[in-house]
């Protein structure tokens, strides 16, 4: 007997399969699962990565970010300088 998955029971497992099955094929469904594994793989580091940012962002003192924020303002100035053609 197969578990159910998201509520769905054995005979509506056996009917999206054998759809799945008529509309890819069945020498494409091995390739069609492997691509997902891979986009799913992708989609898992991707997230994880932008959680490690947040947790480095939420560990900064105010002190670096005001640190930052003054860097971040004299390099803008100084891009500024150079687009309007100012050499002081």
């Amino acid at each position: 007997m197969l578990p159910l998955v998201a509520g769905l029971g054995t005979t509506e497992l056996l009917i999206i399969l054998a759809v799945l099955i008529l509309l890819f094929g069945a020498s494409k469904l091995p390739e069609l699962a492997r691509g997902s594994g891979r986009a799913l793989r992708i989609f898992k580091a991707e997230t994880k990565g932008l959680m490690d940012d947040d947790a480095d962002d939420a560990a900064k003192t105010i002190e670096q970010r005001e640190i930052e924020a003054r860097q971040q303002a004299q390099l803008d100035a100084e891009t500024e300088r150079q687009r309007r053609g100012d050499t002081a």
